[in-house]
């Protein structure tokens, strides 16, 4: 079995999916399982393919290439922001120019082709038809072959989660059906299981692949192969990943404790319209497989991939911490609000938390069922802050329930609390396709494309987006107590670099905890 995570998405850590997928067919006896990071492999093959020509910046972009991914790697220039910024700014560069001379928008962190829409089948369809128009042609018509020559799988899986990796993604299989047209394909991922689960779907990729799995994807995998879940819990398998190659100060080990979400009553969530169960790991099984995974793989680093890691889990971390410092998203709940409680985190290693504020007006929160008050949200604020736990607060503008007055009561409320917001995250709301309340409301397309998930929609209100932009640009953006706090957002790599900049963050010049 290969399994291939491609290209393109920030390439910072290992891709969770495909590994543990890995652990668990390897757990089944399945030895031959060859895991295949496309995308880092990819950017770094494009970064390599240096543009001959450009301008003062992108030549001196080019010279700094080796040492600017030397330092994305080691710690010491997360201690100086201005420099960390340069370094970025110049890797992002070299591969918008590489991009720019193939007519794309190629960044670190998305892939835009005006030729290849994501959002429709039939630009899709002929990528595969024509993979060599493909950026990464030339790249991964050497590094598949090689892999099948040497090991002879008897399928080969992708996971696609993000527009930016589909164009690429269908290119790659295209390719392999020219030159094994009987080695079945199968497709699964985050982009898939919304695809999977919109109500108008219709399978427009029968021809090109054999089967497409939504959601969890081990079982329906060991079916496929014609095995049966053994009834055991098998651990992610990292092994055959370039575990130092990424671009962080050491390897940090995405890991997920549960699936779904455990509140799952917001409204307009994709989470809740493309109707995703939740299911979650006991907290002891996790903590055994922390412990294992952070002996193999050493990490700088754990990152929760949980939509809202539980409470249960959070307890027991405070019990017995693991062997690495960690960060992931939460719920704001009672629990954030007491500061023993939150001086527990800290001690278990939490640098950071993602924190799914949306809104500083109670009555827009009500509306959405968020189930949090804003005194709650306060209290948690100061007592994360008290305990030395970096935030990333992410807001959400243009809800069906929201105008500018409560737009305006949610800056009023962010800048009474910037001493103890680390990170922001402003976001415009999409309305999802099968969301349950879009019926209530006058839709329309979104994007043009029969692959598209979401919907544009009529505001009540007439707080349109253009007029959301506007706030956000003239007044929430500008505010001189907001300002310092989107400065300090890492450029590209945002949350994922972020917990590498708060203080004390444990980790020391080689990238490990001391």
């Amino acid at each position: 079995m290969l399994l291939i995570y491609p290209p393109l998405a920030k390439s910072c850590e290992a891709p969770a999916g495909i590994a543990r997928l890995a652990g668990t067919l390897r757990g089944h006896g399945l030895k031959n399982c060859t895991l295949l990071d496309a995308n880092l492999e990819g950017q770094l093959h494009l970064l390599g393919r240096q543009p001959a020509s450009g301008d003062t910046w992108t030549k001196r972009a080019c010279r700094a290439l080796p040492g600017n991914l030397e330092k994305i790697r080691s710690t010491a220039i997360y201690g100086h922001p201005a420099r960390y910024q340069r370094a970025v700014a110049d890797l992002n560069r070299v591969l918008e120019q590489v991009g720019l001379q193939h007519q794309l928008d190629v960044s670190l962190a998305n892939y835009q082709d005006a030729a290849v829409s994501p959002l429709k089948s039939a630009d899709l369809l002929r990528a595969a038809m024509h993979p060599e128009d493909n950026i990464f042609h030339p790249w991964f018509v050497d590094r598949l072959t090689a892999i099948l020559k040497a090991t002879h799988p008897s399928m080969v899986g992708f996971s696609l989660n993000y527009l930016s990796q589909a164009p690429s993604t269908f290119a790659m299989i295209g390719f392999l059906k020219k030159i094994e047209p009987n080695l079945p394909i199968v497709v699964g991922g985050g982009l898939i299981t919304s695809w999977l689960r919109s109500p108008s779907w219709s399978n427009p990729f029968a021809g090109l692949i054999d089967h497409l799995i939504a959601g969890p994807g081990e079982e329906p995998l060991l079916k496929l192969l014609g095995l049966s879940h053994n009834g055991h819990h098998h651990p992610p398998d990292f092994q055959d990943l370039p575990l130092h190659d990424y671009l962080a100060p050491g390897f940090i080990l995405p890991y997920a404790a549960s699936s779904g979400c455990y509140w799952n009553r917001c409204s307009f969530c994709p989470e809740k319209a493309e109707g995703n169960p939740y299911h979650t790991l006991s907290a002891d099984v996790v903590l055994q497989d922390l412990a294992s995974l952070c002996r193999q793989t050493r990490p700088a680093l754990i990152h929760f991939l949980d939509n809202a890691v539980a409470p249960e889990l959070m307890r027991k971390l405070i019990d017995s911490p693991p062997a690495a410092p960690w960060y992931g998203f939460a719920r704001v709940s009672r629990m954030l609000s007491d500061p023993e409680f939150c001086r527990g985190l800290r001690r278990s290693g939490c640098l950071m938390l993602k924190l799914g504020i949306e809104s500083g007006d109670q009555e827009v929160l009500d509306a959405m069922d968020k189930g949090i008050d804003l005194q709650m949200v306060s209290q948690a604020l100061n007592a994360l802050a008290a305990a030395g736990i970096a935030t990333y607060v992410y807001l959400l503008f243009g809800t069906p329930g929201e105008d500018l007055p409560q737009a305006r009561k949610t800056l009023d409320f962010t800048v009474a609390h910037s001493n103890a917001i680390t990170f922001l995250n402003l976001a415009i709301f999409n309305m999802p396709i099968a969301s349950p309340e879009a019926p209530a409301l006058k839709t329309s397309n979104f994007y043009e494309g029969d692959l598209s998930l979401y919907s544009d929609f009529v505001h009540p209100s007439g707080w349109g987006r253009k007029a959301i932009r506007t706030f956000l640009d003239r007044e929430f953006k500008r505010h001189p107590a907001i300002i310092p706090i989107l400065q300090r957002d890492p450029p590209i790599f945002t949350s994922n670099h972020a917990p590498f900049f708060t203080a004390n963050s444990g980790i020391n010049k080689k990238g490990k905890q001391p």
